[in-house]
């Protein structure tokens, strides 16, 4: 073998060691293969939906309006009939999911569909807007159990991106808002 051979085969050497990983990587994500760190933990809604025609009725009557200066996501919490205590303590942990995003608390809005807690309790809660689903979009993702809560995660154009069942874990679901809102 001579020097330049040698040569040669130490340049393959070099761009096979920096071909391989992409290479690697290539087939791993055909294979639909992703790290745990990169997965949300909702349920992702494939495709979206749309629900800037849907008609968000707050409880002071106004409509609730998609487009705004801020750039909101809104976080549905969707109470199951009969929101006692349980649901009450689950409203109080979205509450405090949305504060601890601390400068980009603003840019969610946390809004309870289909619970009718009484109004002293919701005091409490502020500022979590209460609503009704006028025209029934979100009620196949309400939990039937009573006293029960799940959530669904809209983006700031009005496109249902992502769903969390009954018994979601808030630390999770407070990840996926921060990295959403990055």
């Amino acid at each position: 073998m001579n020097q330049r051979t040698r040569n040669r085969l130490g340049l393959l050497l070099i761009v096979a060691l920096f071909a391989a990983p992409l290479l690697a990587a290539y087939l791993l994500n055909a294979r639909g293969w992703r790290p745990a760190g990169m997965r949300n933990y909702g349920e992702l809604v494939e495709p979206p939906r749309d629900l800037r025609a849907a008609r968000f009725i707050l409880a002071d009557g106004s409509t609730l309006g998609w487009e705004d200066a801020d750039w909101s996501w809104t976080l549905f919490a969707l109470a199951s009939p009969g929101c006692a205590a349980h649901c009450l303590a689950r409203l109080d942990e979205l509450r405090r999911v949305r504060l601890t995003l601390n400068q980009n608390a603003t840019r969610v809005r946390v809004v309870v569909l289909g619970a009718d807690p009484v109004p002293a309790a919701l005091a409490r809660l502020a500022p979590l807007q209460t609503a009704r689903d006028a025209d029934a979009h979100l009620a196949a993702l309400t939990p039937a159990q009573p006293d029960d809560l799940a959530a669904a995660l809209v983006d700031p154009h009005g496109y249902l991106v992502l769903r969390y069942a009954a018994g979601y874990d808030a630390d999770r679901l407070r990840k996926d808002i921060a990295r959403l809102l990055k």
